[in-house]
């Protein structure tokens, strides 16, 4: 009795594992190729069996599944060297997105689905088209993005106003260009974009002397400009000194004329109304100018006029 149940749970291990070798789930969002020793399935029209997500059975120990991601991947290339029409060198970092459209050619294209050989034809493709097409513009169209009169590449508005720029031209061609080879790999491109565009750091260093030689040439002319508007201030600040100055002195002059007038008129009227007042009062201030001090010596003759009023006063001679 022991040796039958022995046998029987030998035979559901055995039933277990053979049923668990023979099926196998594809998740959502990936897909599956069946081979059998080595060789692809195929159905009776000569076509690759694809699994699809779900449930499926195979053979067991003999039927292998290669499951592929069948959702949009990204192709970040690394930054790479492009020369314009003008035969000068930019650094552009691109990406790409794509995804599996026909799981049979991209399994027999890329040696069994190996992700890392389609990106490596995807990328090659991409460089090519963006050679191709970075080729026939300036630098100062891919940098800029404009072409008469078209707007920045780097304004997010041109698609929607409807001017596209040079930089969008350049990812819908390219996009054009690896979308119809790529469907030789089975694989279909959904976008590509240019992340970056940059200089190659001679190019740059050059740009920023010659920015920087302009900006100094700008800088020299307003320096002049302002210099000359400088001279032209303090000429002009110079000439109305001058000119307040002299009109100072001449109203200066004219009052003091006046003064002096207005002080012979009070002096003639003066004498006149008391002549002997007003010469004792010029005799007395020709004293006081005269005598300051009590060393100082007159030579004069004693009858002199100018002792008239000492004479009169009795003043010793």
């Amino acid at each position: 009795m022991s040796r039958g149940l022995n046998a029987l749970l030998v035979l559901l291990v055995l039933a277990g594992f053979v049923a668990f070798n023979s099926l196998y789930v594809i998740s959502e969002g990936n897909v599956g190729i069946v081979t059998r020793f080595g060789k692809v399935v195929r159905d009776a029209d000569m076509n690759l069996t694809v699994a699809r997500p779900g449930l499926h059975f195979k053979l067991p120990f003999v039927d292998k599944v290669k499951i592929m991601d069948a959702r949009i991947q990204t192709i970040s290339s690394s930054a790479n060297r492009f020369v314009t029409s003008e035969k000068k060198d930019v650094i552009i970092d691109s990406y790409v997105k794509w995804r599996i459209e026909n799981v049979a050619t991209y399994y027999l294209t890329t040696a069994g689905g190996n992700k890392l050989q389609a990106e490596e034809l995807l990328s090659r493709k991409i460089n090519n088209s963006l050679r191709s097409q970075i080729g026939r513009l300036t630098i100062h169209e891919i940098v800029s993005g404009q072409n008469d009169g078209a707007q920045s590449v780097f304004d997010a508005s041109d698609v929607q106003a409807g001017s596209a720029s040079k930089r969008d031209e350049v990812m819908q061609n390219a996009l054009k260009d690896i979308g119809s080879s790529a469907r030789d790999l089975g694989v279909s491109i959904v976008d590509v974009r240019i992340k970056q565009i940059n200089l190659p750091p001679e190019v740059s260093n050059s740009i920023y002397q010659r920015m920087r030689a302009e900006r100094d040439a700008v800088a020299k002319l307003h320096r002049s400009q302002g210099s000359k508007d400088a001279e032209a201030i303090k000429a002009h600040a110079d000439r109305e000194v001058v000119v307040k100055i002299a009109e100072a002195e001449r109203k200066a002059r004219a009052l003091k004329g006046d003064g002096d007038a207005e002080a012979v008129k009070i002096y003639a009227d003066a004498y006149r109304r008391n002549p002997e007042l007003f010469e004792f009062l010029r005799s007395m201030d020709a004293y006081r100018g005269s005598i300051k001090s009590g060393n100082d010596v007159l030579v004069l003759k004693p009858d002199s006029e100018f002792f008239q009023y000492f004479n009169q006063a009795g003043v010793s001679r």
